[in-house]
């Protein structure tokens, strides 16, 4: 890379199994190479989101769709929507129950992404090949692996897409 790529993690956490996997996500950012700047979404910065390269949002199941917090954090910086613009994006999601809303959850962050212009990924075929990674209950090694898997991938797409920003 001559540029290093800078991935922007954001979650929301209450019971700490989303920041776990938000750690991980981090963590395959890393391992491929670029940047992370991990926050809960309350900590992200006007800056942290302009110098990105691509953004992972992080969120726990609340009734089917993204936690309230999560929502504040897409809705505060919807004027650098046109900024963001051709950023790689994708999202995870954890729930309390296996039939929780994981994938309408991970689906709300995505539609936001997309009116905010982002080329959107999914988590690898060699992880489940879905909407992104997801999890009920506590993180286990598995989901862990998934999750760097995400963020691997992303970082990689960044780094072709690169051009295009």
């Amino acid at each position: 890379m001559s540029e290093k790529i800078t991935i922007l993690v954001a979650y929301y956490s209450r019971g700490g199994n989303t920041k776990s996997m938000a750690e991980s996500v981090a963590e395959g950012v890393e391992e491929a190479g670029g940047v992370s700047l991990l926050r809960s979404v309350e900590d992200v910065s006007k800056e942290d989101m302009l110098s990105c390269h691509g953004l992972i949002i992080g969120s726990p199941v609340y009734f089917g769709t993204m936690a309230a917090p999560v929502k504040e954090f897409i809705d505060k910086y919807v004027g650098l929507r046109k900024k963001m613009e051709n950023k790689v994006g994708a999202a995870f999601a954890c729930s309390a129950h296996h039939t929780g809303g994981k994938e309408t959850t991970i689906m709300s962050v995505l539609q936001a992404m997309l009116i905010y212009g982002m080329i959107l990924v999914g988590d690898p075929m060699s992880a489940s090949g879905h909407y992104g990674v997801a999890c009920h209950g506590e993180v286990k090694e598995e989901t862990k692996r998934h999750s760097r898997m995400l963020g691997s991938r992303v970082t990689k797409v960044a780094e072709k897409v690169l051009p295009f920003q």
